[in-house]
């Protein structure tokens, strides 16, 4: 069925209410609006859902979520045939819709007799995670859009070990989608009518003190001083509930909290960027850091699984302090205090995605840890932790991806912005009380281990021929690939997809550990690594670059240099020289 018709059967569906039709008739018409609409329902990944929220079966609202939720209890339903009865936890985050979303995920759950356990309120991600393994659920569901726009909002899924959707469930779910009807094969049942059945229960205030008290089994130690200061913004999200309860446990005396940010709303009207990784997201924060002199600024984003920080610089300027260099610094100070105190367990290991930088491994092996690469995402790490646990290769202590994402500790099996705020503060607080910022921490380590340097690159390609420019950058870039870039010469390139090693000198190949994602490497002869994917959650190319030399100044000219020519890939039949 083509676009026209699938946006007429919506159109004339008896399942739309008055407003959804109306939203309809408003871009009766508009080719351009129906096609990007209802060219194709949302992909289904392994992260489940994501896109802009609106009426259309490639956007987000109650039928797609009552759709993508009948085709879930599926499978968990084909899963636990002669089991005792299964049980899902739904989280959601702040956004618009959320909460209508969540209850939608959860009537369709209780419809189809599997047990639902509910927050009673915003939450952060990491706490479902905790929760599906604490109470012994069989799956999750989060609503969230994690640090996406305010128009978007998803549909994020777990399983039983508390871990993004494992892959084989993924296209067990994709395949249910595709057969069941959007509207006529959905189960639901009243809301009132599954509480007063028992259902559907509750989570609240009970759940929060059994995740903060895991949380806080990661402290490496240190009290921080009464002195020690720390602004803290959740950017409207999650984050307001559980990250000031954690440092007020950590010893934080002095938590300058951003007051009108600490209110929840999906629209954050007072944010540039619900994204921490955006600098200008600070503003309001960094006004608060300058007033009351902070050692240190935390936020986190809507739902509370990424975390970023800004510290004084030489200059006495707020820094922002990137997921790259915060893993490295979280990394040595892990391995260092739990050396010291003699808490180290066998074989320790930390785990980092292939995009991260490099100087994870140096600063692990200096501490005798062993470092494993995977995909970008965690639910691969996840998956790595799960895989060295039951083959009890090796402990894993840390994890992190530079798209400001950390796990410690194994309560969890995804980004924990809560305690990953705990933890900076508390190192923050360890240099504090030697005289010295994060950021001085940080020229200490590129002085130890050399000087390293990265950069993400971001280049948007929005709507369905967004999708058709990515699919065919990536393919070009497979079959004609290039033998310079910005000047210097590839000696090597990777192909994640096929799993292969080219060295572009000889043309001889070789196998790759991991294989199965569309992504591309490339290895340039002065030691850069550019990585080239598709966004799994954005409608965007990005093009990683990370960098090692003898000094910052040789580091951040590689990083320009690559950049400048990032930023024009699109045209890469331009580039070639």
């Amino acid at each position: 069925m083509g676009h026209l018709e699938t946006y007429y059967e919506w159109l004339n569906s008896p399942a739309l209410s008055d407003a959804e039709r109306d939203e309809l008739l408003s871009i009766e018409g508009d080719e351009k609006e129906i096609e990007n609409r209802f060219y194709g329902p949302l992909d289904f990944g392994t992260a489940g859902l994501r896109g802009i929220m609106a009426v259309g079966t490639n956007r987000m609202n109650v039928h797609v979520i009552r759709h993508v939720t009948q085709s879930f209890a599926d499978v968990i339903l084909r899963e636990h045939a002669g089991a005792s009865r299964p049980r899902v936890a739904i989280c959601r985050d702040t956004r618009r819709n959320s909460p209508e979303f969540a209850q939608t995920a959860a009537r369709v759950m209780a419809a189809n007799g599997i047990g639902v356990l509910i927050f009673d309120s915003d939450r952060p991600t990491p706490e479902l995670s905790f929760a599906i393994r604490e109470y012994d659920c069989s799956a999750g569901v989060n609503i969230t859009a994690s640090h996406n726009t305010r128009e978007y909002n998803g549909y994020k899924v777990y399983w039983s070990d508390g871990a993004q959707l494992p892959p084989r469930h993924a296209a067990a779910i994709a395949e249910r989608m595709a057969v069941n009807d959007m509207f006529k094969s959905v189960k639901s049942i009243a809301w009132n009518e599954a509480i007063a059945g028992g259902l559907i229960d509750k989570m609240g205030t009970e759940t929060d003190t059994l995740f903060l008290d895991n949380v806080m089994g990661q402290k490496c130690g240190f009290t921080p001083r009464a002195d020690f200061t720390l602004v803290y913004t959740p950017f409207h999200g999650a984050g307001r509930r559980l990250v000031p309860d954690a440092l007020r446990r950590l010893g934080v005396k002095n938590i300058i909290c951003v007051r009108e940010q600490m209110i929840p709303d999906g629209d954050f009207p007072t944010a540039a960027s619900p994204n921490p990784e955006n600098p200008e997201s600070f503003a309001l924060a960094e006004v608060l850091a300058r007033e009351h002199k902070a050692d240190v600024v935390i936020g986190t984003d809507p739902d509370c699984d990424r975390v970023a920080a800004l510290a004084p610089d030489r200059d006495g300027n707020y820094a922002p302090i990137t997921g790259n260099q915060m893993g490295v610094l979280l990394l040595d100070y892990i391995v260092s205090a739990r050396t010291s105190a003699g808490k180290m367990p066998k074989h320790p290991a930390v785990l980092k995605s292939v995009v991260s930088t490099d100087m994870a491994r140096v600063v692990a092996m200096s501490g005798g840890v062993r470092c494993y690469d995977t995909f970008t995402g965690f639910k691969f790490l996840a998956g790595k932790m799960k895989e060295l646990e039951s083959s009890r290769k090796a402990k894993v202590i840390f994890a992190f991806e530079e798209a400001i994402g950390y796990m410690a500790g194994d309560f969890v099996r995804d980004k924990d912005g809560v305690t990953a705020s705990m933890l900076i503060a508390e190192m923050a607080a360890w240099y504090r009380s030697r005289g010295m910022t994060l950021h001085d921490a940080l020229d200490a380590l590129y002085e130890r281990y050399g000087h390293y340097a990265e950069k993400t690159v971001g280049i948007v390609m929005p709507g369905v021929d967004g999708l058709r420019d990515m699919a065919r950058l990536m393919a070009r870039l497979r079959a004609d690939p290039p033998g310079e870039i910005a000047g210097a010469r590839v000696t090597a390139r990777r192909d994640y997809k096929k799993g292969v090693e080219t060295d572009t000198a000889t043309g001889e190949t070789s196998r790759l550990e991991l294989r199965g994602s569309n992504m591309l490497r490339f290895i340039m002869e002065d030691g850069a690594h550019i990585v080239v994917r598709p966004s799994g959650t954005e409608p965007k190319i990005k093009v990683y670059i990370l960098a090692k030399a003898g000094d910052s100044a040789s580091c951040e000219e590689m990083i320009g240099r690559y950049a400048r020519w990032a930023e024009t890939i699109s045209s890469f039949e331009e580039q070639k020289p």
